[in-house]
């Protein structure tokens, strides 16, 4: 049929990536409707050009960035292996894909089923194209003007990716920020006798590698330089690894690497200190620790003491970091363990000194047998910022053996809870037993109201069919079989599809059929005592399953804190440091969070980026199962040992050390050396602007000179001939570009984040929905969030117009059309990737959005409503630089963005009432400030210095004096006609003073400018520029700027 016809042409053009109708059609028509051999035809023609669409659409990487090879889920384990070149294979993938989805089809006639089809292969083509990037190395290229590459005043140094070495800088970094760590490894010094060692220990690499880290850690304390170049010391790794360079390497490897080197290195150097003694090497004391293994062997019982470093943990079947060191403590079956008749072999591991910095190793990865390859394991795995690690102390092993026992129990008493409470129906893909009851209560009570369907027969019938007018009685159902059937009229096969019943189940529908579900004959007293009966059933089950689920909780709660008490709270381990890997098991990008105690702030330190960061960031892409990206590996702190952080101090001055007075002399000059290197290029690059600048004003000059004598010979030719030139053709006006800039990544993320839970929630509440009703119900979701937001009444430090766009036009009734895009707008987003399912919810989209007819949207409404929230978001950045400036004391810099802040947030006002900020709170600082300006102006004028003098009059007349009109040009806000009075009473009271003529005379000259009464703005700055900020840094930094006002004000001073 047509329908099938054009379902296998929507196939082949998914599949094959062909848009070319009449190819499609020559494909199935040389094939003769076998759909393999169409593809096999179409591939064979088009495979060896890409489409240009599909690249595109496969990106699994940033463009022009190689470190991002994540490709998104697991490949299936029964899929065919499509990561090779051999096209054999990819064909026959597709053929199978082809003949499953076709046999679907044939059997269900539902075409839904196409979107899945191909969903493998798409994964497997994204795989494969991801292979193919993981063979490219990759290294930053450095911006060629070196005022980019400056270091801003206490910004961390970051590390220089020089190809694939993301997993050197995580790992650096985390060790680095450990200040006792750093201390240790800048005071290095090599062994004395370092030449007189044997030939291996000689011939070994860890001192000059040792020489490297130290030059590296203090580039990393003193440079003047955004990020630098860790090149030497990982050219001295590579060899230790015997990797190539497009090979990335695991964090775990490298880091036993490391610590092996750097305790052979201080090894050498604690024996020669320490002659005749037993030495103690500070990098053991720093990371290793002991446990007790206490077990039995073939029925015997042991204990010994052994040494670790880092702790490897299985992440696979734990959900948080306690269940994976309950299972890494215990091995083997131990149940009998402590009993005198034990014949099982297992042992327990107990902790007998912890180190200071605890390391834990989380698995990842494991090898599938399948298909010979290692994965990654993505599951979600939680980890706090404080563990207390009491539970597996030797010292605790009796109690902690009564906790677990005490566990064990309420787990199974719990298990027989959660499964009485599934029995009434309840969770996922069952139908709880009250609802089933209340759905019979209203069965019952339902009133049967019946309709004919004669004339839907009639309108459902094809023209000229055979449909018996008037329906047999219902009893002639029952008398008549399928034998009776030849009597009944035919339908030739091209109309098979269009009726919607069979003639011969149209002549014995029964005459009246009810509207919905109701019983046919029920009388008052069976429908009083059904519904007294099912009401109180309905009542007892609900009772019962409330019941349940609060001993369920109890016991939940009751678990979770058989450890809280103070007695198992004496051993704390504050998290210092994440090292989070996102990709798959052979090709990734790691970066690390590190925790800053001093400004109690989470950094990011990604190769050159060291960026602020947040414990909500950090979990989002540390914890796992949502994107791929998870931690690889934690790094924990002793908190009852602060040296390990603490900054150090002089002895002598008792001064915080900072920056170069942290180095020995020899790194000093070292780092002096490179920071005279760095400040000579950017002088170079400055004198080579400048030379740059000149040649293109003498080029241009003389362009302009060319110009000129080439316009006097053509007046003069075209006096000479008289003939008029032909006009310009006038260039057509190109469509404005509008919204299709990406916004900050940032954003985007935040955006995507977003769109993908509405997604997941909406696919979790409409099981089997097809994508467009999927997508439908995701936007309903996720309006219906926004729109609680926009009711809620919050705070001001908590204004939810920043966190949505969407949040905003409720509160300001924005046309519905404009809502519907801009929401159809963020699920059409090209990065929203996370899965299948998203990828076609915005290919749908992106559908519509294209579908939307110019006279259905007014695009000029659309993008002045859009700028509006723009011109709110930047309202609010110049608010809370202001307010925070305000609040450090730095009035001069806080007044000019206190003053935008003022005007703009008036124009948004004039449009509505919640198009901006409080007006009265804005105006109180702009006023306070000016105020503050004007008694610091005065103090300075009184002092009779006169640099002192000409400072404060030069606040008065470049700040405070153009800003009065402002004050002036409305009457009705009494407080600023206050201000404006009583700063110019306090200038004026200087003219009874006594004072030097020279004061007098500068004050002559000054005051008839305060005292201008007029409100003509005559000369004012230009408005600062704005740093970009995402909308969860927006939102935090409002919040605090907000919720660290002391009050909000309502009086004048």
């Amino acid at each position: 049929s047509l329908q099938h016809q054009q379902t296998l042409l929507n196939q082949l053009r998914e599949v094959t990536g062909t848009t070319d109708v009449q190819l499609l059609q020559q494909a199935l028509q040389v094939s003769n409707g076998d759909l393999a051999e169409a593809v096999a035809f179409l591939t064979e023609k088009n495979a060896k050009v890409p489409q240009q669409d599909e690249a595109t659409y496969y990106q699994t990487a940033q463009i022009g960035n190689d470190r991002y090879i994540s490709v998104g889920s697991q490949a299936d384990t029964n899929v065919i292996d499509l990561t090779g070149d051999d096209k054999d294979d990819l064909q026959r993938a597709i053929a199978l894909s082809l003949e499953e989805s076709n046999r679907a089809f044939r059997e269900t006639g539902i075409t839904d089923e196409e979107q899945a089809i191909s969903r493998v292969l798409e994964a497997s083509i994204a795989e494969n194209k991801a292979s193919l990037k993981r063979t490219h190395t990759e290294a930053w290229s450095d911006s060629p003007n070196p005022h980019d590459r400056k270091r801003q005043e206490n910004c961390p140094v970051g590390l220089k990716n020089v190809g694939n070495t993301c997993w050197f800088s995580a790992v650096i970094q985390s060790l680095f920020n450990l200040l006792e760590f750093q201390r240790l490894v800048l005071h290095y010094a090599p062994p004395a006798c370092a030449q007189d060692l044997p030939r291996n220990q000689k011939e070994h690499s860890n001192l000059p590698f040792m020489r490297e880290l130290r030059h590296l850690f203090s580039l990393m304390v003193g440079s003047k330089r955004k990020y630098v170049d860790p090149s030497r010391a990982v050219e001295i790794l590579k060899d230790a690894f015997k990797s190539t360079d497009s090979q990335q390497q695991d964090v775990s490897e490298f880091t036993h690497k490391l610590l092996d080197w750097l305790e052979d290195a201080f090894q050498m150097k604690a024996e020669e200190e320490r002659e005749g003694e037993k030495p103690k090497n500070p990098m053991v004391e720093l990371f290793y620790g002991r446990f007790q293994a206490v077990g039995v062997l073939e029925g015997k019982k042991f204990e010994n003491t052994e040494m670790f470093g880092q702790y490897p943990l299985q992440v696979n079947g734990f959900k948080d970091l306690h269940e994976c060191l309950e299972a890494a403590m215990i091995e083997g079956e131990i149940e009998s363990l402590h009993s005198e008749n034990s014949a099982k072999s297992g042992q327990e591991h107990w902790f007998t000194e912890l180190p200071p910095v605890l390391t834990f190793e989380l698995s990842r990865f494991e090898f599938n047998q399948a298909l010979g390859r290692p994965e990654k394991i993505h599951n979600k795995l939680e980890f706090p910022s404080m563990l207390y690690m009491d539970r597996y102390m030797d010292k605790n092993r009796d109690i902690t053996r009564i906790k677990r026992e005490e566990i064990r129990r309420l787990k199974e008493h719990l298990t027989v809870l959660q499964q009485r409470y599934l029995s009434y129906g309840s969770g996922p893909k069952r139908f709880p037993l009250a609802d089933v009851l209340q759905y019979a209560m209203e069965f019952a009570s339902s009133k049967p109201v019946c309709t004919s369907p004669v004339e839907d027969i009639d309108t459902a019938a094809p023209p000229g069919g055979t449909t018996a007018s008037q329906p047999a009685p219902r009893h002639a159902f029952a008398e008549q079989g399928p034998s009776c059937s030849p009597e009944a009229p035919t339908t030739p096969p091209s109309q098979q599809r269009a009726p919607i019943h069979k003639p011969f189940t149209q002549s014995r529908i029964p005459p009246d059929l009810p509207m919905h579900p109701a019983p046919r004959h029920i009388t008052e007293e069976e429908l009083r005592v059904l519904e007294g009966c099912l009401h109180r059933w309905r009542s007892e089950v609900e009772n019962d399953t409330r019941d349940l689920q609060g001993s369920i909780t109890r016991l939940h709660r009751t678990i979770e804190l058989m450890y809280s008490d103070k007695s198992m709270m004496q051993v704390p381990y504050r998290l210092h440091a994440v090292l989070v890997h996102e990709g798959q098991a052979n090709a990734g990008h790691y970066w690390a969070y590190i925790y800053n105690p001093h400004h109690r702030r989470w950094m990011k330190y990604n190769d050159i980026s060291v960026t602020k960061s947040s414990w909500e960031e950090l979990v989002r892409d540390s914890f796992g199962g949502y994107r791929n990206a998870s931690a690889y590996c934690l790094m924990y702190i002793n908190d009852k040992k602060p040296f390990l952080i603490e900054e150090e101090f002089d002895k002598e001055t008792g001064q915080m050390l900072s920056g170069f007075d942290k180095l020995p002399p020899d790194l000093k000059e070292y780092v002096k050396e490179d920071n005279q290197l760095f400040e000579k290029e950017m002088e170079e690059w400055d004198a080579q602007q400048i030379r740059k600048a000149q040649q293109d004003k003498l080029a241009a000059m003389a362009a302009a000179a060319a110009a000129a004598s080439a316009a006097a010979a053509a007046v003069t030719q075209q006096a000479a001939s008289q003939e008029p030139s032909p006009p310009e053709p006038t260039a057509l006006p190109q469509d404005p570009e509008y919204m299709e800039q990406p916004s900050p990544t940032d954003d985007s993320k935040h955006l995507q984040e977003d769109t993908a839970r509405a997604i997941s929630r909406a696919a979790a509440e409409h099981e089997g929905m097809s994508t467009e009703a999927l997508l439908s119900a995701a936007i309903k979701l996720e309006y219906a969030r926004l729109l609680r937001f926009a009711q809620e009444d919050t705070a001001p430090e908590n204004d939810y117009r920043l966190q949505h766009i969407i949040v905003y036009f409720i509160q300001n009734q924005a046309p519905k059309k404009i809502m519907e895009r801009t929401l159809l707008k963020q699920f059409a987003d090209r990065n929203l990737g996370f899965d299948e399912r998203c990828k076609n919810i915005m290919k749908v989209a992106r559908a519509k959005l294209e579908l939307i007819k110019p006279d259905e949207v007014n695009m000029e409404e659309y993008e002045m409503w859009h700028q509006d929230y723009r011109n709110f978001r930047e309202t609010t950045i110049y608010l809370m630089i202001g307010l925070e400036l305000f609040q450090k004391r730095s009035y001069v810099e806080a007044l000019m963005y206190l003053i935008y802040s003022y005007q703009y947030n008036k124009e948004l006002l004039s449009k509505g009432p919640y198009r901006g900020h409080d007006d009265e709170l804005i105006a109180h600082y702009r006023r306070e400030c000016l105020l503050k300006l004007n008694e610091h102006a005065a103090a300075l004028f009184e002092s009779g210095d006169d640099q002192e003098v000409n400072s404060g009059l030069s606040i008065m007349n470049e700040l405070v004096v153009p800003c009065i009109p402002l004050l002036l040009v409305d009457e009705m806000e009494e407080k600023d006609m206050v201000a404006v009075e009583d700063m110019r009473n306090r200038w004026c009271s200087y003219l009874g003073q006594e004072m030097e003529s020279r004061l007098q005379e500068k004050l002559t000259d000054f005051l008839p400018k305060l005292l201008d009464c007029s409100t003509e703005i005559r000369s004012f700055r230009e408005p600062p520029k704005l740093p970009s900020y995402s909308t969860l840094e927006l939102c935090e930094r409002f919040s605090r700027a907000m919720a660290s006002l002391s009050r909000i004000p309502a009086d004048g001073r």
